[in-house]
């Protein structure tokens, strides 16, 4: 139970922070039941146990959102120097990337660190790798190096 009320006051700290609409009720009901939405999928998947785990969870993450908010940022302007340049420097295609992932919740991060980091889309997450789509050649260089991988690994391990 304390876990439960723990997970719903730090999701509804981060989303009135994150969010800035404080005055709209529509709004105001999505996120309420975004939140009701994201405890009982936490139960459901069993993710966390206890507070501390939550607390790790959250000490953890304020090392790699940074970076992975740094990454965003790089790509988004590549990307967008791509589109200026026209047709010519996109080469589109479909990419695997090893996975050192050892739990579901880090495979999961680490898929949809690639899919909200513009220009790469992960389709299909196995036990050893993820399948991606990347806009260019120089993206699927780029991940395929595997900094964010062992980035995600890290993170995993403080789980």
């Amino acid at each position: 139970m304390k876990y439960t009320i723990s997970l719903t006051l730090v999701l509804v700290i981060l989303w009135l922070l994150l969010s800035g609409m404080w005055t709209y009720p529509i709004i105001l009901t999505l996120g309420a039941a975004s939140v009701v939405l994201t405890v009982w999928l936490s139960h459901r998947l069993n993710l966390a146990k206890d507070n501390a785990s939550l607390l790790r969870l959250l000490i953890s993450s304020l090392k790699y959102w940074p970076w992975l908010f740094w990454q965003i940022v790089r790509s988004n302007i590549q990307v967008a120097i791509q589109i200026i340049r026209g047709r010519s420097g996109l080469s589109p295609g479909l990419a695997i990337v090893r996975s050192s992932q050892t739990k579901n919740i880090g495979r999961t991060i680490f898929a949809n660190s690639i899919t909200l980091t513009p220009g790469t889309v992960a389709i299909r997450v196995t036990e050893n790798d993820i399948l991606y789509y990347a806009l260019t050649a120089d993206l699927i260089t780029e991940l395929n190096e595997g900094e964010m991988d062992r980035r995600v690994s890290r993170l995993e391990q403080e789980l």
